[in-house]
C-alpha cells in the first residue's frame, strides 16, 4: 500500500535534482519512499535497484507514467528530447553477476546487493578517492566466506578481519569481487530515437535514476 507523493516531496525531489549532489539525490528519494509507503519499506535495507525500481514506479503513479528524456545524438552529439514510458522500464537482472563467487577449488564468498548509502558515499568522489571506496563497499558486502567443510557468517567477523581477508587475495580473486559490485543490475532502458538536428537514427541504452527523474 502506498500514496502519491504530494507537491511538497516533488519540490523536494526536484531540488536534490537540481543540486547535482547523489547524496542529496538520493536521501530525498529515500525520504519520498518511506513516507508514501507509510514506513512499510525502509530503503535503507534495499539494495541499490531495488530503491531505484520503487521509486520508478511511485513516480509514474504520481506525476504521469510517461516522462521527457534528454538524450545526445552519437552522430552529431546533440541533445534530443525523447518520451518514455515509465512502466516500460525494468531492472536488467539478465547479466546480473552471481551473488556466489568462488575464489579457489575450496573457498569462496557469497556477497550482498550494496545499500543506497554506500553507492551515494562514493558517487562524487575523485577516482582516486572512489578506488579505496570500493574496497570498504566491498568489505561490507561479503555476508559469508565458505570453505569444503563450513559457512562463515561475516557477521560473527569484525571489520579487520574481513578487510585482512580481502588483503590476502591475489589480483584476480579481487577483480571478481570488484566486478560483482561494479556489474550488479540497473534501471536500463533501450531508446530507439531520429536525432531533431542531424535526424540520423540511433539506439542507445539509458540507465540510473537520474536519467529518468
Amino acid at each position: 500500500m502506498y500514496r502519491p507523493y504530494l507537491v511538497k516531496e516533488e519540490k523536494i525531489l526536484m531540488l536534490a535534482m537540481e543540486s547535482g549532489e547523489t547524496k542529496q539525490i538520493m536521501q530525498s528519494v529515500k525520504d519520498a519512499i518511506s513516507s508514501c509507503t507509510f514506513g512499510k519499506v525502509d530503503p535503507d535495507t534495499i539494495s541499490v535497484f531495488d530503491l531505484e525500481y520503487i521509486f520508478l514506479k511511485l513516480r509514474s503513479k504520481s506525476v504521469g507514467e510517461v516522462s521527457k528524456v534528454n538524450v545526445t545524438c552519437t552522430k552529431c552529439e546533440k541533445k534530443t528530447t525523447v518520451e518514455v514510458n515509465l512502466e516500460e522500464i525494468d531492472v536488467n537482472m539478465k547479466l546480473a553477476p552471481e551473488t556466489k563467487i568462488k575464489l579457489t577449488d575450496k573457498i569462496g564468498v557469497i556477497m550482498r546487493w550494496p545499500k543506497v548509502d554506500m553507492i551515494a558515499d562514493i558517487a562524487d568522489k575523485t577516482p582516486e578517492q572512489q578506488k579505496e571506496a570500493v574496497f570498504d563497499i566491498i568489505t561490507e558486502c561479503i555476508e559469508s566466506i565458505y570453505d569444503d567443510k563450513k559457512i562463515y557468517p561475516t557477521s560473527d567477523s569484525s571489520k579487520e578481519e574481513r578487510t585482512e581477508f580481502i588483503e590476502s587475495l591475489n589480483q584476480n580473486q579481487f577483480k571478481l569481487l570488484q566486478n560483482f559490485i561494479e556489474n550488479m543490475p540497473k534501471l536500463q532502458h533501450k531508446l530507439d530515437f531520429a536525432c531533431e538536428h542531424c535526424k540520423a537514427e540511433n539506439s542507445i541504452i539509458v540507465q540510473g535514476l537520474k536519467n529518468f527523474f
